[in-house]
């Protein structure tokens, strides 16, 4: 591989909070690193190499606005995504973290780093949010789509998650940040811990409806708080250990139903608990979550 001793940044995005010390834990890990002159094949060999799911490249443009714009790309081993939220996360702690001390780095309101994004064909607001032992990142999530799933979609999905008809909770939908994936309602936490897909019968199913994947989630509270799995066999992810974009859809869904606000964990059954905020204001959705730079390592030559 080009790019002898490349250095990229461990990030663990979307923690999940609690504890005395406010630092959270958890988190998906995601590599982060400035953008160099590689070839897709070497881009997608970077998640393998650093022990994550997805790799985020960050390029940083000069601009004559007070806000840096910021181009994102992001792969996985199996190519590149269109959009990736906890990669977003993971970029603005990244970057949050570079400015600290940067005179010419854009503030706001104490210690925000604001940005604006540029991701394939999207361009959002990005903020993030300096706190003593990690960051608090927000984005604008963009247009979701949603609508009902045909009864073919679920008949093809189900059997390889594993899931009864009967054991639905409620309707089926279909949600689109960019790529489409089924969001299947369960009763409970119970019943979404005990899911054991068939990985290859999942991905056969995913790839002929052309679905990412799905988020299979509990019930809420009436606070708007549930557990989440997302098995993206698709896109090379068997289950993800943190899927802000499948968060929007969910938020966008629930929105109908009253909740503004949501708050969703996900991570559990891979040992990595992580949680994602969603917030909703008429049409516009923000995702939301805290990232913490845990280390930097350099690739070796390949």
């Amino acid at each position: 591989m080009r790019g002898h001793g490349l250095p990229v940044a461990i990030v663990h995005a979307c923690l999940r909070g609690g504890g005395a010390d406010g630092r959270g834990h958890g988190g998906s890990p995601t590599a982060v690193l400035d953008d160099v002159a590689l070839s897709d094949a070497e881009r997608r060999r970077i998640p393998t190499l650093s022990g994550t799911s997805h790799a985020v490249f960050v390029s940083v443009r000069e601009e004559r606005t007070h806000e840096p714009a910021v181009s994102l790309r992001f792969f996985t081993a199996e190519g590149e995504l269109p959009a990736c939220g906890h990669g977003t996360v993971a970029a603005l702690a990244f970057l949050a973290e570079r400015a600290e001390g940067d005179e010419r780095a854009v503030r706001a309101e104490g210690d925000e780093y604001r940005a604006t994004l540029h991701t394939a064909g999207r361009v959002f607001a990005g903020r993030a949010t300096r706190r003593a032992t990690h960051v608090d990142a927000t984005f604008d999530a963009g247009r979701i789509g949603l609508r009902a799933a045909t009864a073919g979609e679920c008949d093809l999905v189900l059997p390889a998650l594993g899931i009864a008809p009967d054991a639905v909770a409620a309707d089926i939908r279909v949600g689109s940040p960019g790529r489409s994936r089924l969001l299947v309602p369960v009763a409970g936490r119970s019943a979404l811990a005990a899911l054991d897909p068939d990985p290859e019968r999942l991905r056969a199913a995913c790839d002929r409806l052309g679905f990412l994947g799905c988020c299979v989630y509990s019930v809420p509270t009436p606070t708007g708080r549930m557990a989440a799995r997302v098995f993206a066999p698709s896109i090379g992810v068997p289950e993800d250990i943190a899927n802000a974009n499948s968060t929007a859809c969910l938020a966008a869904h629930l929105a109908d139903r009253g909740f503004t606000e949501i708050a969703v964990e996900m991570g559990d059954s891979l040992g990595s608990p992580a949680t994602i905020t969603a917030g909703t204001s008429g049409t516009s959705i923000h995702l939301g979550g805290a990232a913490r730079v845990t280390r930097t390592v350099r690739l070796p030559p390949g």
